[in-house]
C-alpha cells in the first residue's frame, strides 16, 4: 500500500437534499500547517472532508456496482471495453483491469487517513471539550466505515488475512503495515470505534437540522451490527484464541439492534409509511428525496443536483432516448422478478422492477416499457424503477438532478442503512443463534412483511430470513446481496444456475415474454471467489501488502 500522506483537499461541494449545509469546505487543511488545528473552524473543515468520496465514480457511482453485479439480483447490461465488468461477473477477474471500482482501496484509506489525523491533533487542541468529543466521535465512526466498506470484499479468516489496519498510534514512517491475520481483527477493531463513537456522537434528536447527513449515535451502532453479523460467518468455535464465539457475535447484534429499537421519542425510528391519501405504495414513497429523513433513516449518502453519488441512473434505459443521459450498465434478472412473484410481493417488487408493459415518467414523458422492444435496451427486457423517482418531473434537470448525464448526481439519498435492516439484522441473529422459528424474530420479519403488503405469517426460517433481505434491499448495495450469498454459504449453488431474463413479442395491446438464458451459469470456486483482488496498483506500491490467494 503506498504510504498515506497528509493531502490538502480542494474545494468539493456537496449540499444536502436542500435540508443541510454545505459538508465541504473550500480551504486545504493539513496537519502540520502552522495556521491549521488551532481553531473550531479548523475542525469543522477536516471533518467536512470526509464527504470527499461521495464524488467519486468509483467508489458512489457504477463502480460500486461492479462488484455487486456477480449476484443474482442484476447482471452487466450495455457492452463494455475493456471486458472487465464482464470478467467481475464472471469470476474471471484479475487484479489488473481498468475498472472504477479501483478507486475504492486507495479513497478509503485517505479515507482513515483523514480520521487519524483527526484523532492525532483535536485532542491538544484549546476548543471546548464537546468540540473535541464530537469530532473524536466522528473520526471514529468514519475511520470504522471506511473499513467496513472494504473488508468484507478483499478479506477472510484464511488464507488471506485481514485487510492493514493503520490507526493514529501507527507512524507515518510505518504506514505501510502488513495484513493482520484475520478479518476479525478488523471487525473487532469496527465494532471497537463504532462503540466509542456512538458514546460520543448526539442523538439525532440533538443535531440541527443543518448537520443531518453527519454521523451519530443511532449510525454508530447500527453499522456496529452488520459488523458484528458479518464477523460471524468467520468464527470457528474450536479456535481458542478468537476473541469471540459465534454465539457472542450474534449476541451483540441482538443488544446493538435493540438499543435503536427501543429509542423513543423524537429519536424513535420506525418504517416509513406514506401520508395518509398518497398515490403511492409505503415501499415505493420511501424511494423519494423528499423523505430522505425520513422515520427509516439511518445512515445515507447525500448529494444534490451539483454534486455527490452518481448511481440512481446508473440501471436505466442508456442514453434516455435522448432526453437525459442515464447510462444502462446493469439490469434485474428474471430470478429476482421471480423472488417476488412467489410471494405475491407486487408492492416491492413494482417499486423495484419495471417490467414489460409497465409504466413510468421520465423527464416528464409517459413510458411503457417494452411496449416497443426495440426502443429499449435491456437484454432482460427489465430495469431498475427503485431509483428513478428523481427523474420524474419535466423540470428535474439542473433542480434535483445534475444538468449533466454524464454526472447524474442528484437529490435522493443512496441509503446505506435504513431501519428495515435492523429489524432483519436481529431477526437473522436471533434465528441463527436461537433457532428457526423464534417468536421475537417472527414478529420482526412480520413488520418488515407488513409494511410491504404482506400478511403476517413470518416462520422465522433462514430461508425465509434470506429471502426477506434479498427483496427488501434489492439494488441498494449496502447491504449487499453478494456479500449475503458469501455469508450465508450460497454463492456456489446461487452462481452455478443461468441467468434469465426475457425475450418479448408485442401484437398490438398483448405482450408475449418467452424465457431466455441471458448469462450462463458461473465457476464459482469458494476457495479463491469469496474476496476480490486488492488492485494492483495498490499493491506494486507497498512492500507489506500481499495480494489475495490466486489473482
Amino acid at each position: 500500500m503506498k504510504k498515506i500522506i497528509l493531502l490538502c483537499l480542494g474545494g468539493l461541494l456537496i449540499l444536502l437534499a436542500g435540508r443541510c449545509s454545505d459538508f465541504l469546505e473550500h480551504e486545504p487543511y493539513g496537519s502540520t500547517s502552522d495556521n491549521f488545528w488551532k481553531t473550531e473552524a479548523d475542525i469543522r473543515s477536516a471533518l467536512d472532508a470526509f464527504y470527499d468520496y461521495t464524488n467519486y465514480e468509483g467508489v458512489c457511482g457504477r463502480g460500486v456496482f461492479y462488484y455487486e453485479n456477480c449476484s443474482d439480483d442484476m447482471f452487466t447490461g450495455r457492452p463494455q471495453a475493456p471486458s472487465d465488468a464482464y470478467n467481475c461477473e464472471n469470476f474471471t477477474m484479475g487484479a489488473v483491469n481498468d475498472l472504477d471500482v479501483n478507486t475504492t482501496w486507495p479513497v478509503m484509506y485517505r479515507m482513515i487517513n483523514k480520521a487519524n489525523n483527526v484523532l492525532r491533533y483535536v485532542p491538544d487542541m484549546k476548543v471546548p471539550e464537546a468540540v473535541k468529543s464530537n469530532a473524536i466521535g466522528q473520526a471514529l465512526f468514519f475511520r470504522a466505515y471506511a473499513n467496513l466498506w472494504l473488508a468484507p470484499w478483499y478479506a477472510d479468516n484464511g488464507p488471506n488475512g485481514g485487510i492493514p489496519i493503520v490507526t493514529e498510534q501507527t507512524p507515518v514512517d510505518e504506514i505501510d503495515v502488513a495484513r493482520p491475520p484475520t478479518i476479525l481483527d478488523n471487525y473487532n477493531a469496527i465494532i471497537a470505534d463504532l462503540r466509542e463513537a456512538a458514546r460520543r456522537l448526539p442523538r439525532l434528536s440533538q443535531m440541527a437540522e443543518s448537520d443531518y447527513g453527519r454521523p451519530y449515535k443511532t449510525a454508530a451502532w447500527a453499522f456496529a451490527a452488520r459488523a458484528a453479523l458479518y464477523a460471524a460467518q468467520y468464527t470457528d468455535n474450536s479456535r481458542a484464541a478468537e476473541k469471540h464465539s459465534q454465539q457472542e457475535y450474534y449476541s451483540m447484534v441482538v443488544a446493538l439492534c435493540d438499543s435503536i429499537i427501543n429509542l423513543t421519542g423524537a429519536d424513535r425510528r420506525a418504517l416509513h409509511v406514506a401520508a395518509p391519501g398518497s398515490e403511492r405504495t409505503n415501499f415505493a414513497d420511501l424511494f423519494r428525496w423528499e423523505n430522505n429523513f425520513s422515520t427509516e433513516y439511518i445512515y445515507s449518502l447525500l448529494g444534490n443536483e451539483i454534486a455527490g453519488p452518481k448511481f440512481h441512473g446508473m440501471f436505466f434505459q442508456a442514453g434516455g432516448w435522448g432526453w437525459y443521459n442515464t447510462w444502462g450498465y446493469f439490469m434485474p434478472t428474471l430470478s429476482l422478478y421471480q423472488a417476488y412473484e412467489s410471494e405475491g410481493d407486487v408492492e416491492r417488487r413494482e417499486a423495484t422492477i419495471l417490467a414489460p408493459g409497465e409504466y413510468i415518467k421520465f423527464i416528464g414523458h409517459d413510458v411503457y416499457w417494452c411496449v416497443e422492444p426495440s426502443l429499449m435496451y435491456s437484454e432482460s427486457a427489465m430495469t431498475n424503477r427503485k431509483f428513478m423517482s428523481i427523474f420524474e418531473d419535466a423540470d428535474c434537470v439542473g433542480k434535483y438532478v445534475n444538468v449533466s448525464g454524464n454526472n447524474q448526481s442528484n437529490r435522493l439519498a443512496v441509503h446505506i442503512m435504513r431501519y428495515a435492516d435492523v429489524l432483519l439484522m436481529k431477526a437473522e441473529a436471533l434465528i441463527w443463534r436461537d433457532g428457526e422459528g423464534n417468536a421475537e424474530a417472527r414478529e420482526l420479519i412480520n413488520d418488515v412483511r407488513e409494511r410491504a403488503g404482506l400478511p403476517r405469517n413470518s416462520a422465522a426460517t433462514k430461508a425465509e430470513l434470506k429471502k426477506e433481505r434479498r427483496l427488501e434491499f434489492a439494488f441498494e448495495f449496502f447491504p449487499s446481496r453478494h456479500l449475503d450469498l458469501l455469508r450465508w454459504g450460497d454463492a456456489a449453488t446461487v452462481y452455478a444456475q443461468p441467468t434469465e431474463g426475457w425475450q418479448v413479442a408485442v401484437n398490438g395491446s398483448t405482450i408475449t415474454k418467452t424465457v431466455v438464458t441471458v448469462r450462463q451459469p458461473r465457476r464459482f470456486d469458494p476457495t479463491k471467489h469469496h474476496v476480490f483482488p486488492i488492485p494492483d496498483t495498490e499493491i506494486r506500491k507497498s512492500k507489506n501488502l500481499k495480494q489475495n490467494a490466486g489473482y
